[in-house]
C-alpha cells in the first residue's frame, strides 16, 4: 500500500520551529493590529483616505518590486494574470481603499473586530458560488459571528456619532468582503508562487485603478506640514503592515501550517484595542469586549469544523 501523505497541518515539528514560527506570526498580526489606529492618527488630519489608499498600493507596488531584485522569484504563467488582475485591481485595491474610508468615520475598534470576518465570508462565497457544503458547526460559527457584528453596529446608534460610526462599520465590511474575494480569486497562485513573485503583480495592478485617485495627492496636508509625526506614521504603515508582515506569514505557515497562522487573526481586535487605547484614538467599552468574544467564538468554532473535515478526510484515504 501506498504511503498516505501527511497533512502539512498535522505532520509533527519541533519545539524550535514552533517557537519561531509563533513569533513570526504574532510580530505581523502586531503589525496589522497597530496599523489600525496608526492609519486613524493620519486620517483626516494629515492624509484623506484616499491619500493613504495611494501611499499603501503606491509605496508597496515599489517595494514589492525592490525586494523581486534581491530574492528568488518565477515566472508567472499566463493563465494565472487574469486571477492576479481581478485579485489586485478589484480585491486589493477595493479592500484597502474601503478600509481607509472606514477610518475617516468609523471608531478603530470596532473596525478592528469586523477585520475579523475575511473567513467567515470565505465560507459563504464557497457555500453560494462554489457549490461547497458547509457543515452545522460551521453555519453556527457564522451565526455566532455575525451576532458580535450586530452588537457592533447596532451599539452606535445611540450616540451623538451614531450614523458615522454606522456608515464607518458597513464601509469596514464591504472591505473585509473585498478581501474575502482576494483570497477566493489568489488562492490557486497563492499556494503556486512565492510572495514576492506573486505580490509585485498584485500590488501593480492594484495600482491601475488607483491612478484615477492620483490627482488628490499633491493637496495631502502631509507635504505642508513640519512636523515628524505623520512621515513617521505613513513609514510604519508601509514597511510593516503593507510589506514585512507578508515575509512573515509565508515562513510562519511553514513552520507551524496554516491552520495556526490563521487562528492569529483572532488576536489582531485585542492588538489593536491596546494600541488604541495607548495611543488616545479610541476607548474601550463593554459591548465591544462582547462582540469580540462572539466573534472570536464563531472563528473558533468554524476553524474546528474545518479540522474535522481534514481529518475525516484524510482517515478516508487508502
Amino acid at each position: 500500500m501506498a504511503n498516505t501523505p501527511i497533512d502539512p497541518d498535522l505532520r509533527p515539528r519541533s519545539a524550535g520551529e514552533l517557537i519561531k514560527g509563533n513569533l513570526l506570526i504574532m510580530l505581523s498580526t502586531i503589525f496589522f493590529g497597530v496599523n489600525i489606529p496608526v492609519a486613524k492618527l493620519l486620517i483626516p488630519e494629515w492624509m484623506s483616505s484616499v491619500d493613504l489608499t495611494l501611499f499603501r498600493l503606491g509605496g508597496g507596488c515599489i517595494l514589492m518590486w525592490l525586494a523581486s531584485l534581491f530574492v528568488k522569484t518565477e515566472r508567472i504563467s499566463r493563465h494565472d494574470y487574469l486571477r492576479i488582475f481581478l485579485g489586485g485591481a478589484l480585491g486589493l485595491f477595493c479592500f484597502m481603499y474601503l478600509f481607509n474610508m472606514s477610518l475617516r468615520y468609523g471608531d478603530p475598534i470596532d473596525i478592528s473586530i469586523i477585520m475579523t470576518f475575511p473567513p467567515v465570508f470565505v465560507i459563504l462565497i464557497g457555500i453560494l458560488f462554489q457549490h461547497r457544503r458547509a457543515t452545522l458547526l460551521e453555519i453556527g460559527g457564522v451565526i455566532v459571528a455575525f451576532a458580535g457584528a450586530v452588537i457592533v453596529i447596532a451599539s452606535n446608534h445611540g450616540n451623538g456619532h451614531g450614523s458615522d460610526r454606522l456608515l464607518g462599520d458597513l464601509l469596514a465590511f464591504a472591505s473585509t468582503l473585498c478581501y474575502a474575494f482576494y483570497l477566493v480569486i489568489l488562492e490557486r497562485p497563492m499556494q503556486t508562487y512565492r510572495p514576492v513573485s506573486m505580490l509585485r503583480w498584485v500590488f501593480l495592478m492594484s495600482c491601475i485603478p488607483a491612478l484615477f485617485l492620483l490627482p488628490s495627492l499633491p493637496h495631502a496636508a502631509i507635504f505642508h506640514s513640519t512636523s515628524w509625526l505623520p512621515w513617521a506614521c505613513i513609514t510604519f504603515v508601509l514597511l510593516c503592515p503593507t510589506f514585512l508582515s507578508y515575509f512573515l506569514i509565508n515562513p510562519a505557515e511553514k513552520l507551524i501550517g496554516s491552520e495556526l497562522v490563521s487562528m492569529y487573526q483572532y488576536f489582531l481586535p485585542v492588538v489593536a484595542t491596546i494600541a488604541s487605547v495607548i495611543m488616545k484614538v479610541a476607548t474601550i467599552r463593554w459591548f465591544q469586549i462582547v462582540a469580540m468574544l462572539l466573534i472570536i467564538a464563531g472563528m473558533v468554532m468554524t476553524e474546528l469544523a474545518k479540522r474535522r473535515q481534514r481529518l475525516r478526510s484524510g482517515s478516508c484515504k487508502p
